[in-house]
């Protein structure tokens, strides 16, 4: 019987279980034996991490050619105009290579969510607002360089969904067993 698992990973822990000294990893968190990390969240990133013993079911929901969606909800600097919006969905060149069309929308209203820890970096002069990106690649820190491609800095991105799967209220480094059926079809 595999093991599937959403587990949602707080901002500073790495997508892997092992590391440099100092370093936190998967392995401070009670996952079950054997299951690895579908995809990654950078260090810098929170939100659902969904890992598995079953290897077909990792390489079908990484595999490109199926486009699973991910959902991710990143506040950015400044307020995106919906020419910025339109340039994102659209794809925008990052490393010599131009990102699949996706959806992106404001968050209306914001998200009320607890404070990162640490806090982001506050700019007096300069506010901050959520959007919303459903991409259906993942290319290496893709979100941050696509929202610094058009001038919106990132400063949170939290995954909220993989699949079917949604994050909804698990809480910061805590897992929970599932259905595969409850992340792909």
């Amino acid at each position: 019987m595999s093991n599937y698992i959403a587990f949602h990973k707080p901002y500073g822990v790495l997508s892997q279980f092992t590391g440099e000294a100092g370093q936190k990893t998967l392995a401070e968190f009670g996952l079950p034996k054997n299951v690895y990390a579908a995809g990654r969240l950078d260090k810098d990133s929170e939100g659902l991490l969904i890992l598995s013993d079953d290897g077909r079911f990792i390489k079908k929901l990484l595999d490109p050619d199926n486009a699973h969606e991910r959902v991710y909800w990143v506040q950015v600097e400044g307020i995106p105009d919906d020419q910025t919006l339109a340039q994102l969905a659209k794809g925008v060149l990052i490393r010599n290579y131009k990102t699949k069309p996706c959806h992106v929308t404001r968050l209306v209203p914001q998200p009320e969510l607890a404070p990162r820890v640490p806090p982001i970096r506050v700019r007096k002069n300069i506010p901050t607002s959520w959007i919303e990106i459903t991409l259906t690649e993942g290319k290496n820190r893709q979100v941050r360089r696509m929202t610094a491609a058009v001038g919106l800095p990132t400063l949170r991105l939290i995954r909220q969904r993989v699949g079917k799967f949604r994050l909804r209220n698990l809480p910061q480094g805590k897992w929970q067993a599932t259905e595969k059926a409850a992340i792909t079809p």
